[in-house]
């Protein structure tokens, strides 16, 4: 059977290969079905026949738990791991590492050092409607601040490494001083944020990620063939015409920016812009667009079915997502780690 077949619409013609965009639709099958599933299953369990009444009756109180409750918090849970998932798949592409993620760069920290320095000494005169904007702008200063640090002349994958390491170190440090010196009912929201948690997520959090989100796609369809031809030699890169430090500064920030808008709406979630990249490649092989939209669907599956089991599994506790996305991320980082070290 012929994997490739010519696709044309008008003047423009473009040869597919089907198999990958085959395994994607099963992705997002997948993914449709964890949703579902998600919407069905809480507290208050719902059969079939009073979901599709919770669907039909959005003033009942089923309708309610359904379209006000579950649903705004199971889209917000998908948007911040496809963004987080996007994030990790640049960042491995630009860095040529496969174990560069939003953390190593030190844009979680970022967030994490703002975000909790808001809730320490701004949150209880303002409120806290704009700890997101904080904790955005953390994850954006804490990548420039990298980069300002990495420059000599230009900057190179290793060299970001090392110092988004050495900052996320220090701004780690920075967190746990605030919250040490900060109230317990601070330091218990600090925590649970930290842990990562889209719990209380409702329609407006589901809009502003999503026009974030968004902005974020459109932003990279003109840079896809910059961050395919990313993982190139610098000398090859610059021989056939790819300005490097350009591209590389602007793929960067581009990352920077989905992962500073996830972790603002969803919390410090580690590991899925690490372990949703890997799990795409080996889905799909070829890198391009078929790739980047596995590596959204599994960034959004995972942060969905986690919410989901943080729900269900130890009633009547509401555990944060983010506990179970590191119960899979820490064991596959450790595996990357001893396939690395070999």
């Amino acid at each position: 059977m012929d994997e490739a077949r010519a696709l044309r619409l008008g003047r423009f013609s473009r040869v597919v290969a089907w198999r990958p965009w085959r395994r994607v639709a099963a992705a997002l099958l997948v993914a449709l079905l964890i949703l579902l599933t998600s919407l069905g299953l809480g507290e208050a369990a719902m059969s079939a026949p009073q979901w599709l009444a919770a669907v039909r009756s959005p003033d009942s109180g089923a309708g309610l738990i359904l379209w006000q409750l579950r649903l705004p918090r199971t889209l917000l849970g998908a948007l911040v791991g496809a963004a987080l998932a996007l994030s990790g798949w640049l960042l491995q592409q630009v860095m040529r590492n496969p174990l560069a993620s939003p953390d190593t760069l030190g844009v979680t920290a970022g967030a994490a050092t703002l975000a909790v320095g808001y809730l320490a000494f701004l949150a209880s005169d303002i409120g806290s409607a704009w700890m997101p904007l904080a904790a955005a702008m953390g994850a954006l200063l804490a990548v420039l601040l990298v980069m300002l640090a990495a420059w000599r002349g230009g900057t190179t994958p290793l060299r970001l490494v090392l110092m988004g390491i050495g900052l996320s170190t220090l701004l780690s440090a920075v967190t746990t001083f605030v919250m040490v010196s900060s109230p317990l009912t601070t330091t218990l929201s600090a925590y649970v944020w930290l842990t990562g948690s889209v719990y209380g997520g409702n329609w407006s959090d589901v809009g502003w990620l999503a026009a974030g989100f968004g902005v974020a796609l459109a932003a990279l369809a003109p840079l896809v063939r910059l961050a395919l031809l990313a993982p190139l030699d610098d000398g090859l890169a610059v021989g056939i015409g790819v300005r490097v430090q350009r591209t590389r500064t602007l793929l960067i920030l581009l990352a920077a920016g989905l992962a500073g808008m996830a972790v603002a709406w969803g919390g410090a979630m580690a590991f899925v812009g690490l372990v949703a990249p890997h799990v795409a490649r080996r889905l799909v092989r070829p890198p391009g667009a078929a790739q980047i939209t596995m590596a959204i669907l599994v960034g959004a599956g995972m942060t969905m079915a986690a919410d989901l089991a943080g729900r269900v599994l130890f009633p009547p506790l509401d555990l944060p997502a983010g506990l179970f996305v590191a119960a899979i991320g820490a064991p596959f980082f450790l595996g990357l780690m001893m396939k690395q070290a070999r």
